[in-house]
């Protein structure tokens, strides 16, 4: 093999990774991966795809080890095949806000209209957690609190939060996190509790990008 031939045959590989990646869908089933496993069903439910077109994209997605499966009995469960994969998308999602303006104005125009703009960043938020200024609200499903949470953070899933309004302190500090900067369970959880009188801020980031930063997780057994 002389070098041209090297160097076209690992370009290539690497293009295919890329090219598995390259969907909308299948970068939002990453997304949603990094909170939790998942069945192809659950994912579906999530991405409001068929069953069929989740496991073609899941598929294609194995087919490249960006994502490996886990049977436990009679199910499949789908995960990340490493933490490295998040950390792409991640940087992906950086390069993103840093050289398409178009994403940020996007986003903050949506924001906008919920009045959610405000938000807290992380070392901002290690500080409130540190003088005990706040109180955290985990904003997903129950099942991906339970796979993994920030400290001390109290499970409120978004359709839960409305019957509860009556029993959190008025006098205190909120900060709602949910999936990440694309999520919206977040920002709506944030508008219901200012429209009801409540102090409240969403995190910038989420859960995949605290866990990434190697800050303590809790997990529920």
């Amino acid at each position: 093999m002389d070098k041209r031939e090297f160097k076209n045959r690992v370009y290539s590989l690497l293009s295919q990774m890329v090219k598995a990646m390259a969907n909308p869908h299948r970068l939002e089933i990453i997304d949603l991966l990094a909170q939790s496993d998942r069945t192809v069903e659950e994912i579906a439910a999530e991405t409001e795809m068929s069953v069929a077109n989740a496991s073609q994209h899941l598929q294609i997605l194995k087919a490249s080890n960006l994502v490996e499966i886990k049977r436990e009995g009679n199910f499949i469960r789908y995960r990340l095949g490493d933490k490295s994969i998040y950390k792409s998308w991640y940087n992906l999602r950086e390069i993103g806000f840093e050289r398409m303006p178009e994403i940020e104005k996007l986003i903050n125009d949506y924001r906008e209209k919920k009045n959610v703009l405000e938000a807290v960043s992380i070392p901002d938020l290690m500080h409130r957690m540190k003088a005990k200024k706040i109180i955290l609200l985990d904003i997903r499903p129950v099942e991906e609190y339970n796979a993994g949470h920030l400290p001390d953070a109290l499970s409120v899933p978004i359709d839960k939060l409305p019957a509860i309004l009556k029993k959190l302190p008025k006098n205190k500090h909120y900060v709602a996190y949910c999936r990440g900067s694309f999520c919206v369970f977040a920002d709506d959880a944030v508008q219901l509790l200012k429209k009801n009188g409540f102090n409240a801020r969403r995190l910038e980031e989420g859960f995949p990008d605290w866990k990434l930063k190697g800050l303590p997780i809790q997990i529920n057994q």
